[in-house]
């Protein structure tokens, strides 16, 4: 159990309210590219990192109509693993990681992967949209950057998502992103800021995916409290 309640929601909705929010306070929304070394910039989208075919991650989600509850569920199976959490308006999210080959082998339908649980979990629900697939995925935590411009989110780094702090960890480094352009602080002022708040976080996560990768994970959840994991794989605010 959690000492503090949560409400999920999803990325369409939070970027909605995130952009009205901004433009509430006064901020111009231009859709024009950016132009590096005329203004101070902030890159949050993308992630700039390459991975040999064959051997890439890819991730996936959609969202499912159906009866829903307030538990998040997460399922590991074959290197693969799947979240499962309901959304504003009655929704579920589903979303995971999987091996291209398995991808790959099974046409990049992720359904055709799932374990007998998570079918089981989703039997009673009905997708509402298109799987989207993305990738490569590669997870990075070394906080530096070869441009001269302030990174935040996933042009940042790339943490787990199992861990289920992608979003805020997002939001603290655009945050800190957006005072380091505004203040004038350096590149690597603002890189030292992020390793400073995610640095613990990433370095568990890392450790995680190792024993997940070792099948020792299932073994040692229950030596471990929930509470306790959570905490540590949160950003250090």
């Amino acid at each position: 159990m959690l000492p503090e309640p949560a409400y999920s929601l999803s990325r369409y909705a939070l970027d909605h309210l995130l952009l009205r929010e901004a433009t509430l306070r006064g901020a111009e929304l231009r859709v024009e590219a950016a132009k590096p070394g005329e203004t101070p910039t902030v890159l949050a989208h993308g992630r700039q990192a390459t991975a040999r075919a064959g051997e890439r991650l890819f991730g996936f989600k959609a969202h499912f109509q159906g009866p829903v509850d307030d538990a998040v569920e997460l399922f590991f199976f074959r290197g693969c693993y799947v979240g499962v959490s309901s959304v504003e308006k009655q929704v579920t999210n589903v979303c995971g990681l999987a091996p291209e080959r398995l991808l790959r082998g099974c046409g990049f339908a992720p359904e055709a992967l799932f374990s007998e649980p998570l079918r089981d979990r989703v039997a009673p629900l009905e997708r509402a949209m298109e799987w989207l697939i993305t990738g490569p995925l590669v997870f990075r935590d070394e906080f530096k950057s070869r441009t001269r411009v302030y990174l935040a989110g996933d042009a940042l780094g790339f943490v787990d998502p199992f861990t289920g702090s992608g979003v805020l960890a997002a939001l603290l480094t655009g945050r800190l992103a957006g005072q380091a352009a505004a203040r004038g602080y350096s590149v690597e002022e603002h890189q030292g800021a992020c390793r400073r708040v995610l640095g613990r976080q990433y370095s568990v996560a890392s450790l995680l995916r190792q024993l997940l990768g070792a099948g020792l994970a299932e073994k040692l959840a229950a030596f471990v409290p929930g509470c306790m994991l959570y905490r540590m794989t949160r950003p250090a605010v």
